[in-house]
């Protein structure tokens, strides 16, 4: 699942708001499946989102596929499946959980989902049988544990759950500060004429929200979604406190170097094998 923060279009456009129904302001958390609740689950996958492209996904499933060998994977977060369906169809046996029974339904629905085990729960605390080779969050699924210490707290469970010279794969956004002038706490990452999208900042708690306000037939609807942002470095100190270590740090799923100018990361700790 995660944060969808993409690339910001500027296509302009306006919409004459006059006389339309006022927005319609969906509940912040779902009592079953938190924050991907039936309404965030029905839209979730779009074929046209770079997400969902073989470009974005080829590169993902190759090197997790590389890091579970012959084991098998955990994949926290699984969502609809965009990543765990290919990596099983490799022939790596993948279990998953999620809290959102919603996100879970439409795993279920698609050619072999059934053959991806599920337990639904809160990833930073689920346990599941067995041990894995790999486990790993992708696109800033890390962000949805929106304190510092349920973030430490799923460190420790991943590491409960690997194999001695297993590997931990998180990919997340490099936060974007750089993009707020003083006084300002806002950045957008989608803006059209039918769909805005942007990002809130509280610089002082680490905490931000992600805004997705649509027009559908001249009806708007507005959902907030909370996050916590979280440092490179800040990944390498609570893996050290689950008793991982770094292994590797790329840009992006297909190694380019990760610099200073680098959006995201890719980054890779190990379990000791001793």
């Amino acid at each position: 699942m995660g944060h969808n923060s993409d690339s910001t279009d500027r296509t302009q456009g306006r919409i004459d708001v006059r006389e339309r129904p006022p927005p319609t302001y969906r509940p912040f958390v779902d009592h079953e499946d938190g924050y991907f609740a039936e309404h965030i689950a029905a839209t979730y996958d779009d074929p046209a989102s770079d997400m969902f492209q073989p470009h974005t996904i080829d590169p993902a499933v190759t090197f997790l596929a590389e890091l579970a060998g012959d084991g098998r994977a955990l994949e926290l977060g699984v969502g609809t499946g965009r990543i765990a369906l290919p990596l099983a169809a490799r022939g790596v046996p993948v279990h998953g959980i999620d809290l959102s029974r919603a996100m879970v339904e439409r795993l279920r629905a698609k050619p072999g989902g059934d053959a991806i085990g599920v337990s639904i729960g809160d990833f930073a605390t689920t346990k599941v049988d067995g041990v894995f080779t790999v486990a790993y969050l992708v696109f800033n699924t890390i962000m949805n544990l929106t304190t510092q210490e349920e973030q430490v707290a799923c460190f420790r469970n991943v590491a409960a759950h690997l194999a001695p010279g297993g590997t931990f794969v998180i990919e997340v956004m490099v936060p974007e500060l750089r993009k707020l002038p003083p006084g300002q706490n806002t950045v957008p990452f989608h803006v059209g004429s039918r769909r805005l999208g942007f990002d809130t900042y509280d610089v002082a708690t680490q905490r931000m929200s992600s805004h997705h306000v649509s027009v559908v037939d001249g009806r708007g609807t507005y959902d907030e979604i909370p996050f916590r942002y979280v440092w490179p470095a800040e990944l390498d100190l609570m893996a050290q406190l689950a008793g991982l270590r770094l292994r590797e740090r790329w840009e992006g799923w297909t190694r380019d170097p990760f610099t200073s100018d680098s959006a995201g990361h890719v980054s890779v700790w190990e379990k000791p094998a001793d």
